[in-house]
């Protein structure tokens, strides 16, 4: 039994949810069973008092008695719930939806095709023609389509086999070792007899049919809704009484509605009005709830589209509704509680968004990170291995260090003050013979420029100047330090393609086969292999003259002269280098030949969870999981906690039959009792309890695609919840609603939900205006009487 501190808590965590406006309790006289929850009704039916009594009726879209309410398949019947595609039951209503290439039409049952072409081009590189439920890319004369179907190659003037424009292929053409050529059709199409030819099947548009289609010998055949009739073209569809209405005038269909609605009655069939009957002395009154409209027949309601009208009060996205209508906001934004206004999400104030610094922007973020660090799968920063970059550009030895690295020098050498190359390190005779040749050099120099105004002498790094007379320095000019020489009223280093014994002007270009990419460098790196360069000066491996050029994702190997792949774990982003980069941190690429950072993911996951709150995700997440992963987690509540799991969305490749499945079941035998399971991509939220007390998790990938993943947070609860959390994440009205939806998405609110449930003492937390801005006002509606009648037996 749940125990009257666990209420009390329970009343703590849905206190905001139940401080609106009850009607007035009853007079002494009587009591109002409604008001006071006492009645017997059903959870799907509305109670309504009545004198010293009460009456309950199923809600619309259910039926019953009142005290036993029971769903109503719309989608059931002949008609298919007047959906003219798909047609999905949902608790007390039911939803029409569109085969790819379709919109929904305002009605909410009609199926409209969309043009693709007005969308960037359709993804065409070329020409891009819109066709019933889908579309075509076509190429120019002269190009040929790809096997993307959106790409256009160039024929070659002489071109053999599927280069050839006469290659007879209706669609694809492949190459064929014997036969030169074969064919194949696009997804949704046939190979005809003639191995040439493509048919078209309803598998693709719908077959070219707005509505019904039907695969034939000879290809689709169309038809429509029983409420339709076709369109000359024996494609389209059109709407039956469109066709009567365009026939009869107004006036007389309003004569004979007034003259059969006298002789019904409300007792018989609700006088045959779509909605709400009305007995009159001038016979049966339709009318309709709000949100509708009543049409010239006077008794069938038809949705009016608040959209139409200054976008319903919606800041960002209108969409219409049976009956009502749903705002939304565009990506990185959340709806606030009036419900129409849009708010930007501040994804920086989430705990872990980036590992480094967040900045945050109007509808997203952006990660970056601390020096000595790379992104990688978006949010995240992993330490450069700076010496897998040519070396560091290290003399000799590179050493790589947690977001640094350092140049070491072998034995007999010193580190430059430059920190990369290495000189010489001498004893005490070593710098007395040195000093003793320059000596020497420095004495001819004099004698052979004795008569001249000025000499220039370089002893031991230090650079002198001897003259006549020294002339006397402005005040504005600055004598340059120790091994600086003054060019150009400045004094600097040697630019990049230049060396000097020092680093230091003045410098020498690089010689021949030799290049230098950084400044202030005493020397220059060899192409190696006996490779020249172009021209003297060089400044990167690509002025080098290979034998070959290396496209991204390979190195040149000055030994053999050939292109080698990136091995896996290395990337390569440019044309023409002769080194790979190595991944950041501990992430790794799926395969070898690869040619961007953003290919480099992490494959940490798996584990045992935490006791109360927690998450699972995908590895690399929010970058795409890596090929071949295989992660198991485990969650084991105390004992009397449940599982709540709140999946806001998952993207898996739906390219590869199931090679990348998510699964949640009781252990990891097969046949144990599992809880959800999926291989496909859901933007829609859901929630759902664990059948088990425990859960063992595995999520696998294959090495074919790869998509985003997942990040699915988890919490246990006191068991004595179930029923109240079982009634709530049951009701097909919480995902109905786009509003409701993104609730199940937003990050801080499920945090805080998750807190309260976990440990409901946290309430204390959350200040009440907190509350009443965390619950948009139609989801308080929606979990007030699930609430309340979960706590009638303790009042």
């Amino acid at each position: 039994m749940v125990s009257i501190e666990d209420i009390s808590w329970l009343v703590l965590l849905i206190l905001p949810l139940c401080t609106s406006t009850h009607p007035a309790s009853r007079t002494q006289s009587g009591v109002d069973e409604c008001a006071e929850g006492i009645d017997g009704c059903h959870i799907d039916a509305i109670c309504q008092n009545t004198p010293n009594s009460y009456k309950c009726i199923c809600k619309t879209g259910f039926k019953g008695d009142g005290t036993t309410c029971e769903d109503i398949d719309e989608c059931d019947n002949d008609y298919n719930g007047d959906c003219v595609h798909e047609c999905t039951n949902i608790p007390g209503n039911y939803r029409c939806t569109c085969y790819d290439g379709f919109k929904l039409a305002h009605d909410g049952h009609n199926c409209l095709d969309v043009d693709e072409c007005q969308s960037n081009n359709g993804g065409c590189q070329q020409t891009c023609i819109n066709s019933m439920g889908s579309y075509e890319c076509h190429c120019r004369k002269g190009f040929f389509l790809s096997d993307n179907q959106h790409t256009c190659i160039q024929r070659s003037e002489e071109g053999l086999s599927c280069m050839n424009k006469d290659h007879g292929c209706a669609q694809i053409c492949r190459e064929a070792p014997r036969v030169g050529v074969s064919c194949d059709c696009r997804p949704g199409f046939e190979l005809a007899k003639n191995l040439r030819d493509c048919i078209l099947t309803c598998n693709h548009g719908n077959g070219g049919c707005q509505h019904i289609c039907n695969d034939t010998d000879t290809g689709p055949v169309c038809s429509c809704h029983p409420k339709y009739t076709m369109h000359p073209n024996g494609k389209s569809c059109i709407e039956k009484e469109d066709l009567e209405s365009n026939s009869t005038a107004v006036a007389d269909v309003d004569k004979r509605v007034k003259r059969r609605l006298v002789m019904e009655t409300c007792a018989v069939n609700n006088g045959g009005c779509d909605r709400t009957c009305r007995d009159t002395s001038t016979g049966v009154r339709c009318s309709c709830p709000v949100g509708f409209t009543l049409q010239f027949d006077g008794k069938t309601c038809k949705d009016i589209d608040e959209c139409q009208n200054s976008n319903g009060g919606c800041e960002h996205f209108c969409k219409n509704t049976v009956g009502s209508f749903d705002c939304s906001c565009k990506p990185g934004f959340k709806l606030l509680t009036d419900e129409k206004s849009c708010q930007d999400v501040d994804e920086c104030s989430f705990e872990r968004t980036c590992d480094h610094t967040c900045t945050n922007l109007p509808g997203s973020f952006t990660c970056t990170c601390d020096k000595g660090y790379s992104l990688y799968g978006l949010t995240h920063c992993g330490d450069i291995n700076e010496c897998s970059i040519n070396n560091g550009s290290c003399g000799h030895l590179c050493v790589n260090t947690m977001g640094d690295y350092y140049c070491q020098c072998p034995p007999k050498y010193k580190l430059h003050w430059n920190g990369k190359d290495c000189v010489e390190s001498c004893s005490l005779s070593c710098v007395r013979k040195k000093a003793e040749k320059r000596l020497r050099k420095t004495i001819r120099t004099m004698r052979k420029a004795i008569s001249k105004e000025h000499i220039h002498v370089r002893l031991s790094g230090r650079d002198f100047e001897l003259a006549k007379k020294i002339p006397r320095q402005t005040d504005s000019q600055d004598t340059c330090g120790i091994g600086h020489v003054r060019m150009d009223s400045r004094c600097g280093l040697c630019s990049v393609g230049e060396y000097s014994i020092d680093g230091f002007r003045p410098c020498e270009p690089c010689p021949l086969g030799t290049y230098q990419p950084e400044t202030g460098r005493t020397s220059c790196f060899p192409c190696g292999g006996g490779l020249t360069t172009k021209h003297n000066g060089a400044t990167a491996f690509q002025d080098c003259e290979t034998k070959v050029q290396c496209s991204p994702g390979h190195f040149y190997n000055t030994t053999t002269h050939r292109c080698i792949r990136c091995v896996v774990g290395m990337y390569q982003p440019e044309f023409g280098q002769n080194f790979c980069i190595s991944c950041p941190g501990d992430t790794s690429t799926d395969f070898d030949g690869s040619t961007n950072i953003t290919q480099c993911k992490n494959r940490h996951c798996g584990g045992e969870l935490g006791d109360f709150t927690g998450y699972i995700e995908s590895p690399n997440y929010p970058g795409n999981y890596p090929a071949n992963a295989e992660c198991t987690w485990i969650i084991n509540p105390p004992p009397k906690r449940r599982i709540l799991i709140v999946v806001p969305e998952i993207f898996l490749s739906i390219e590869d039959e199931c090679g990348d499945y998510l699964v949640m079941r009781k252990s990891s035998s097969s046949n144990s009792v599992t809880t959800f399971e999926t291989c496909q991509t859901y933007e829609r939220p859901i929630a759902f309890t664990s059948r088990s007390k425990k859960l063992w998790i595995q999520f696998r990938s294959n090495e074919a695609n790869s998509a985003k993943g997942f990040q699915v947070p988890y919490v246990t609860y006191d068991e004595d919840y179930q029923e109240l959390i079982e009634d709530i994440v049951r009701d097909g009205r919480l995902y109905a609603s786009e509003n409701h939806q993104e609730i199940l998405k937003d990050k801080k609110l499920i945090k805080a939900l998750f807190d309260v449930l976990a440990h409901p003492q946290n309430y204390f937390k959350y200040t009440a205006q907190e509350s009443r801005e965390m619950f948009p006002k139609s989801f308080i509606r929606l979990l007030r009487a699930k609430v309340s009648r979960f706590l009638r037996p303790y009042k």
